[in-house]
């Protein structure tokens, strides 16, 4: 989940706990609420701990070294 997804669960969770006032038989809203902010802010945790351990990975490489190649014309190859 990405970190947009787990703000808009939070956002609708906020919205249903603190906005809205209806009924629905059976459910309670604001139980709703709390679940999807609960889980915005887990997914949130859990997508902050993969994308902080990826960004502090560093793949330290050898130094590439160039060899200098010439060819002598003034002198014949060797037999």
């Amino acid at each position: 989940m990405g970190i947009g997804a787990c703000v808009f669960l939070i956002a609708v969770g906020a919205i249903l706990t603190f906005a809205v006032d209806a009924t629905v038989g059976g459910l309670d809203i604001d139980v709703v609420g709390w679940i999807l902010m609960g889980a915005g802010v887990l997914g949130l945790v859990v997508t902050m701990m993969i994308w902080g351990n990826r960004r502090r990975t560093v793949v330290a490489e050898e130094p590439v070294e160039y060899r200098r190649v010439e060819e002598r014309r003034d002198v014949a190859p060797p037999l």
